[in-house]
């Protein structure tokens, strides 16, 4: 199983934790738990890997809600026993390629 079947899997099962940080960006940024899980458990993919992050190995998913906002949402591996969604935010466009690939500053 991929990562990102393993994430969706868990995520589909309620098996996951927001960070801190993370339940702050929900409020700040206005996005709903429903709009993160239709992100991730719909049509997603993983789009940056960091497997030696500090806090332990996580992924970038780009992601989209039914209404067709996009999102980021940063997790830990699948690995864990809850997947931690450490951030999300709705990507700029003016920092992103399709969503996809880092802008060059």
């Amino acid at each position: 199983m991929d990562t990102l079947e393993g994430i969706k899997e868990k995520v589909g099962r309620r098996q996951y934790e927001f960070s801190k940080h993370a339940v702050d960006q929900t409020i700040v940024r206005e996005i709903s738990v429903m709009e993160v899980e239709e992100g991730l458990l719909g049509e997603s993919e993983v789009i940056e890997d960091y497997p030696k992050d500090k806090y332990g190995p996580s992924c970038l998913i780009l992601g989209f809600s039914r209404a067709g906002r996009p999102l980021h949402v940063q997790c830990s591996y699948p690995s864990r026993q809850l997947i931690k969604i450490i951030t999300l935010y709705e990507p700029d466009p003016a920092l992103w390629v399709n969503y996809r690939i880092r802008r060059e500053k």
